[in-house]
């Protein structure tokens, strides 16, 4: 598995919490590194998620859920 950590947004605040506003890819999809898989918005700053490796997207959080910067958001089932 490979990870998908929610981006730094806020350099100020670098323990703040976001939001993931959108999944591109449903659970269970297959993702070629690079792909845009979601977006994530921080203090309304929005940005964009490419997956890290190919294979299969698994959500750990879903749309309008909370984590905060450097958390994991999802993985990569690589196997």
């Amino acid at each position: 598995m490979t990870d998908i950590v929610f981006p730094a947004l806020s350099t100020q605040r670098p323990d703040a919490e976001g939001v993931v506003t959108r999944w591109f890819v449903a659970d269970g999809e297959r993702v070629t590194t690079g792909q845009l898989v979601g977006e994530v918005q921080v203090d309304k700053v929005d940005a964009e998620v490419d997956a890290p490796a190919d294979g299969v997207l698994r959500q750990v959080v879903a749309v309008d859920g909370v984590a905060r910067q450097g958390e994991v958001i999802g993985r990569v089932d690589v196997a």
